[in-house]
């Protein structure tokens, strides 16, 4: 004897599991909106003077969110098809990460803020906004950068000796008296001077610190633009190896795009 109609029970996992139907994204955008409600609260929670005014209430929220988020998971394993699967998947993990911080908060209150993993469920939002069609660019995107590893490497490791050496340089020249109170701190003033941020809290005040401190950021301007080169590279040959090319009958060159209609190499006609 089964629990559940089978006809009511496909109709629910067309509901949760599927946004094809009105019933199904409404479903999933209801759940959204839920979820970053839920967000914001842990997030206004972590405000001193709002947890202190509206603590017990956002107490009682959150309680509420999580019984709703343990009824859903429970509901999503009854429907699943093959139930471990969806344990198992990226989308039952991360379900089931969104309501143990809460249960675990109970003997661990340091915890409780993990509960903004809850967010990551908002990436569901791909399969109602029918984004996938940009999977392939995504993809597309992380051959780019798995390429272009071994010069990013080299480069992060040419950054890293240099904010060490002018870190050492900086705090022989300035000195603990001019905030480089030893060479981590004056790495720490180097690498906010390489990303060009500047905070502004370390500075230098000999002539020669500043004139190598003006060296510095005029170099981190083309340091800037190196690792965008590189990816930008690579995304192009990526591309590129993903247009389809015609292939000359006559002379057999092959570096010819679906729009090209003459042979750029013998000039004859390509065939379609």
């Amino acid at each position: 004897m089964t629990l559940m109609n089978p006809k009511i029970k496909k109709r629910l996992y067309d509901i949760v599991f599927k946004s094809e139907t009105k019933e199904g994204k409404a479903f999933d955008i209801i759940l959204i909106f839920v979820i970053l409600a839920n967000s914001l609260l842990v997030m206004a929670e972590s405000v001193e003077g709002i947890s202190a005014t509206y603590g017990m209430g956002i107490k009682v929220f959150e309680w509420i969110f999580v019984i709703v988020f343990t009824f859903e998971y429970i509901f999503r394993v009854f429907l699943a098809h093959k139930k471990s699967t969806y344990i198992v998947s990226f989308f039952g993990i991360i379900d089931l990460l969104a309501i143990l911080p809460a249960f675990f908060a109970l003997v661990f209150p340091s915890i409780r803020f993990l509960v903004v993993i809850r967010i990551f469920r908002l990436l569901r939002i791909f399969s109602i906004l029918k984004m996938g069609r940009y999977m392939d660019e995504s993809k597309r995107l992380m051959t780019a950068l798995k390429a272009s590893k071994p010069k990013i490497t080299v480069f992060l490791f040419t950054i890293f000796f240099i904010v060490m050496m002018v870190g050492a340089m900086m705090y022989i020249i300035e000195g603990p008296g001019n905030g480089f109170k030893n060479i981590p701190e004056s790495m720490y003033w180097a690498i906010v001077t390489v990303s060009t941020v500047g905070y502004g809290d370390i500075s230098p005040q000999t002539p020669l610190g500043k004139l190598i401190s003006s060296l510095l950021m005029i170099v981190a301007y083309g340091i800037i633009a190196v690792p965008t080169g590189i990816i930008s590279q690579e995304i192009i040959q990526t591309s590129k190896s993903k247009i389809k090319t015609k292939k000359c009958s006559y002379c057999h060159a092959m570096a010819h795009t679906k729009e090209d209609q003459f042979c750029a190499k013998c000039g004859r006609a390509l065939s379609t």
